[in-house]
Formats: structure tokens, C-alpha cells, sequence
């Protein structure tokens, strides 16, 4: 296993870029994970005593949050009290060496500290500062905490999940995954402007605006409709037939029809009635959409007659997209990620190693970063024995509770 205390070698993308984050929970912990996957070095700063709060999330996996088992591989951990001075002194030089500081601080935090865009512009002047918020650093919720849940609920995303009696969260966070995502590719960008036309460019991201992005289908259907798609289910709601059918053995199967020819070999091939091709209450999609109830009793027929194998076979046969509702263990089981070799093995503090996936994105001759998970402040004296700190300053700086 690769020891994450040192930059990596040369030879991933992104080699010798440096990034300092202070983070927390999801979003910018994924993005500057990403970043280290590719070659960056991350260093995250911790508070003293308690760190990132997500490492308290739950304690599943050999007594380390599932949440940050997962968000932080390949960083080294740094604590600093930013409210000492000698903290703050540490987090200078700490930027003045850095290629990226990343910021999700409360609202406002970052201003107060002076590590704002513009006041890091004037004394770092090379640094690509990137800053995620909840709902942006201006307009009128400027100050607004959020947290995923509130985010889905404000973007109306809750009001499309779950079944037509009850209104669902997404059962991920989906919002802060969205903007971790976003502030990952708006660095990237960054740092290629930077090296290409020399000018440094803040990033900024926020979990509302990263999330109304994805809510543009339903926006627009919105907005021309006149009404939104209703809820439903396991069942897409714009198109049909696009859900979940339970078989003879209990397995739930989603199948999808996504055009006419494939609409044509399901009613010829699956359901043994070519009739039902031109069949006016079904022979477009806007048609089946508005009959989805009596295609559905239809489809829901056929299903049950056979075991879920037998209708995914056929299915396979004739060329219509399917699937096992899958739990989470049979998803971790599945045959694409044990026959792509897509698991690798990462140590977490206390000297355990779980499985991770690598990364989704491959570049080709590149072997991603997937180092260790930091324990709280395990690099701090290093990372000040190379800032020029001495271990009696160090010793001093521990007994003040500045590190």
C-alpha cells in the first residue's frame, strides 16, 4: 500500500499541483478527492480535537465513518486552530505554496478570516481559490445554511421522488455530490486557464445552483405543461413503458422502451400480441404515457407468468433494455465491477483496509491515486517541519492548542 505522507511521483495528471482545503461533510471533501486521485496533493485541514465532522457521521466500517472512509483517501490531515494566530500563520504559508485553496465554510466564515476571493487575489495572486456554498456567496440567501435534504426539498426534487402517496429524499446526497462534481471540473478548468493564458479564475459553486441544473428536464416540462411530472415510483414518469414488473419468483425487473422499433419487438416477442403496435391508445409514447395504467396491467401480466431469469433472457433476446432491482449487496457484488477489476484496496486509520472503486473516468496509461485515509492530524508535523517549523516550536504550538 502507498504511504499518502508524501506527494506522489510523477507521472499522474495532475503531479505537482497542490491543493489546501478546509473542509467539511460531502461536497468539497469529494471534489479535492478527486483531485488527489489524480495525482494532486491534498491537505486538509482539521480542527484540533474533532476535524471534519463527517469522521463522526457513523462509525461502520472498523469504526471509521462510511461517509469520510470514502471522501478521503490519498489527503494528509493537518490540524490548525484558524482562531489563533499561530494557526492562521500556518494556513499562510500553507497558501502561499498551494496551487488551490477549496473553502466550505459556514456562510460568511471565509470572508470574516480574509481567505474571501478578493483578499486572497491580493496576497496570493497565483492561487485558484474555489468556494462552495449553499446557496451562493450573494443574493438574497447569501447567509442561509444548507444541507442536502433542505437543497432537495428547495429544488423541488423531493416532490418528483418516491411513490404517487409520499414524496421521497434521494437516497444519496445527491445535491452535495452535485456540487462537489461541479467545483472538481470548474478546478480542472482553472488550473488549464491558468497554465494556457495565465490568469487565475475563482471558482464558486453552490449545492442549490449545482442541483437546479439537473432539475432542467422537469423544469422545462414544467414550464410547458403546465403541470410537473407526477410521482411515480419505480415507474419513469414521461415515459412508458419504463418501470418495474414483478415475476413469477418475486424478482422485481425494470425494462425499458425507449423508441418504436423497440416498442414493436416487445408487443411481437414479449407479449405475443402484434396488435397492440398500432394500437391508438399506445402506438406513441405520449399515448402509452397517458394509458399507463392499462399498459402497465398488460405488461404486469406477462411478467408474473415467468421467473425474473426467464423474462430477462427473453428480453436480452429481443433487444429490450432490462434489469434486477438490485439491494445494495448484490450492487456490490455485481459481475461489471469484479469483471472490470474495477476494486482496489485502501487503508483506513487504525491499519484496516476496506475495498474501494477506482474512479469512473480512465485515462488511459494513468493508474489513479488510492492512498490511505488520513486519521485526524496524522501529517501536521510533518507538513510544519516542511513549512520550516522546528520540533520545539512544534511542541509549543501543540501545547497552546494551535495545532
Amino acid at each position: 500500500m502507498a504511504d499518502n505522507s508524501a506527494p506522489p511521483a510523477g507521472g499522474l495528471p495532475l503531479s505537482g499541483v497542490t491543493v489546501v482545503s478546509i473542509e467539511q461533510a460531502v461536497a468539497a471533501p469529494f471534489a479535492t478527492r478527486q483531485l488527489a486521485d489524480l495525482g494532486a496533493r491534498v491537505i486538509k485541514v482539521e480542527r484540533p480535537g474533532g476535524g471534519d465532522f463527517a469522521r463522526r457521521y457513523d462509525t461502520t466500517v472498523h469504526g471509521e465513518s462510511s461517509y469520510f472512509v470514502w471522501l478521503n483517501r490519498s489527503k494528509e490531515s493537518v490540524t490548525l486552530d484558524l482562531k489563533s494566530e499561530e494557526g492562521r500563520e500556518v494556513l499562510e504559508r500553507l497558501l502561499a505554496q498551494a496551487d488551490v485553496f477549496v473553502q466550505n465554510l459556514a456562510p460568511g466564515a471565509a470572508a470574516r478570516m480574509g481567505l474571501g476571493a478578493d483578499d486572497l487575489a491580493r496576497r496570493f495572486p497565483s492561487l485558484i481559490p474555489c468556494s462552495i456554498s449553499g446557496y451562493g456567496t450573494s443574493g438574497p440567501w447569501a447567509d442561509r445554511k444548507a444541507y442536502d435534504l433542505l437543497v432537495q426539498c428547495q429544488t423541488g426534487l423531493v416532490s418528483l421522488t418516491g411513490s404517487a402517496e409520499e414524496a421521497a429524499r434521494v437516497g444519496v446526497s445527491i445535491a452535495d455530490i452535485a456540487a462537489g462534481m461541479y467545483a472538481y471540473s470548474g478546478i480542472l478548468t482553472a488550473l488549464l486557464t491558468r497554465a494556457t493564458q495565465g490568469s487565475v479564475r475563482a471558482v464558486e459553486v453552490s449545492l442549490f445552483e449545482a442541483l437546479a441544473e439537473w432539475m432542467g428536464q422537469p423544469a422545462y416540462y414544467t414550464a410547458y405543461n403546465g403541470a410537473q411530472p407526477p410521482r411515480a415510483g419505480t415507474q419513469h414518469a414521461t415515459i412508458a413503458p419504463y418501470g418495474t414488473y414483478t415475476a413469477a419468483d418475486g424478482t422485481d425487473v425494470l425494462l425499458s422502451v425507449q423508441n418504436e422499433r423497440e416498442w414493436a419487438a416487445l408487443c411481437e416477442h414479449f407479449l405475443d400480441t402484434p396488435g397492440l403496435i398500432d394500437d391508438p391508445r399506445f402506438a406513441t409514447g405520449s399515448a402509452r404515457v397517458s394509458h399507463r395504467r392499462e399498459l402497465n396491467a398488460i405488461l404486469a401480466e406477462r411478467v408474473s407468468a415467468s421467473d425474473g431469469e426467464d423474462v430477462m433472457k427473453l428480453l436480452d433476446t429481443i433487444g429490450i433494455a432490462n434489469a434486477p432491482v438490485n439491494d445494495v449487496k448484490q450492487f456490490l457484488d455485481h459481475p461489471v465491477l469484479a469483471g472490470r477489476d474495477r476494486w482496489r484496496q485502501v487503508r483506513i486509520p487504525g491499519g484496516e483496509t476496506v475495498a474501494a472503486l477506482l474512479p469512473p473516468v480512465d485515462l488511459t496509461g494513468t493508474t489513479p491515486r488510492m492512498d490511505a485515509v488520513p486519521a485526524l492530524g496524522e501529517h501536521t508535523e510533518q507538513i510544519l517541519i516542511q513549512l520550516g517549523y522546528d520540533t520545539t516550536r512544534i511542541d509549543a504550538m501543540r501545547t497552546a492548542g494551535a495545532v
